[in-house]
């Protein structure tokens, strides 16, 4: 089994890659859900997808 090295990115916590998906999954359904709660009325769910992909992106590369 290969050892992922841990990194320090700009998250508070010290991460490997599966954290950083993690995280990163979790936003994204934290996201929709006040997407939808609150703003699904005036703008459509796929700017929340959007945005919610390169806000994991960002997390993945660089967190």
């Amino acid at each position: 089994m290969i050892a992922m090295p841990d990194r320090r990115g700009f998250l508070p916590i010290r991460t490997n890659a599966f954290d950083r998906v993690f995280i990163s999954v979790v936003l994204f359904v934290a996201i929709h859900l006040l997407w939808m709660r609150f703003l699904e009325p005036t703008l459509p769910l796929w700017i929340a997808t959007v945005l919610s992909v390169i806000l994991g992106a960002v997390i993945v590369r660089r967190g």
